[in-house]
């Protein structure tokens, strides 16, 4: 943690945000700093997320943090982090949203990562029972998602929250793009809104679809790859599409297909394995048309 971001935390915990005391800092990244906050009309904890004062002024990074607050406020789903308001204290910006207990499913993938059954064989990090539950509340959420005509765009395994429940959480909707049509990217798609300032595609590289990497218009479909391949992750503890540079990644999203899923773990059902390498057809027309689709497996 940086000295400012030090400070920020310090001088936050214990302060009143209109009508919100802050407890404790929940955990922070290069794209927001988040918060435990009491209400202290209704007696009722919310998560507040901070904009970083590194990036506060930051154009690209501002238009981000108001954009996952517009899509995500305008989604109504109990498999979707919900969005409460948007505002600003001592001139930083900030989301109020509901407050998450639990893990993220990457903490939960790296968790079971190197287990192995009595046999010595490698199991699946995650029981096939809970691993179709979560991928059917994942499926649920970019339904009604792409419903709304709002592709999310950066779907990963860091950006989907499990609760003690076992709820999932569809997380971080700051690079969604809203379009006119479900399942039709708008003829006003740019692809420039997903570039950084040096050019860079922006996004997790692992789990973009192939016309994602190449800065292309992306639809539903889009998010439907990423989410197959955060499947397979379920489904193996491996990455899909590994590679030790950007541009190995990149090659093996556009040219090759995962490692057989037989070869890795043996206990995966024949119909996930199906649903898997469907989701995850280099050109979008092979793939599952929504979402919906999807959730009707095999």
């Amino acid at each position: 943690m940086s000295d400012q971001t030090a400070s920020h935390s310090r001088t936050l915990i214990g302060q009143t945000v209109s009508h919100y005391r802050i407890v404790e800092k929940l955990g922070g990244g290069g794209m927001g700093v988040v918060y435990k906050a009491e209400n202290t009309h209704l007696d009722r904890t919310v998560a507040i997320k901070f904009l970083p004062e590194e990036t506060s002024h930051d154009h690209e990074a501002l238009k981000r943090f108001h954009r996952e607050a517009r899509a995500a406020s305008a989604l109504n789903h109990p498999n979707i982090c919900t969005v409460h308001d948007l505002g600003e204290y001592q001139g930083q910006p900030f989301i109020l949203m509901e407050c998450l207990e639990g893990q993220t499913l990457k903490q939960l993938i790296d968790e079971g990562q190197g287990y192995t059954s009595s046999s010595g064989t490698p199991n699946s990090p995650l029981p096939t029972d809970r691993l179709l539950d979560l991928a059917t509340q994942i499926a649920d959420a970019l339904d009604a998602a792409h419903a709304k005509g709002i592709i999310h765009r950066d779907i990963k395994p860091g950006n989907i929250f499990i609760t003690h429940q076992g709820r999932v959480k569809i997380l971080d909707f700051g690079l969604a793009k809203v379009t006119m049509r479900r399942s039709q990217a708008a003829p006003s798609d740019d692809s420039r809104e997903l570039q950084t300032g040096s050019g860079v595609v922006a996004g997790t590289v692992q789990y973009m679809s192939p016309e994602q990497t190449l800065g292309q218009p992306v639809d539903g479909r889009s998010d439907l790859f990423s989410f197959g391949a955060v499947l397979y992750e379920m489904a193996t503890g491996h990455l899909a599409f590994p590679g030790s540079i950007l541009s190995e990644t990149i090659a093996h999203i556009l040219y090759s297909q995962p490692e057989g899923i037989a070869q890795l773990d043996n206990h995966v059902p024949p119909e996930l394995k199906g649903v898997i390498r469907k989701c995850l057809e280099k050109q979008p027309g092979d793939r599952y048309q929504s979402a919906r689709d999807l959730r009707a497996y095999p």
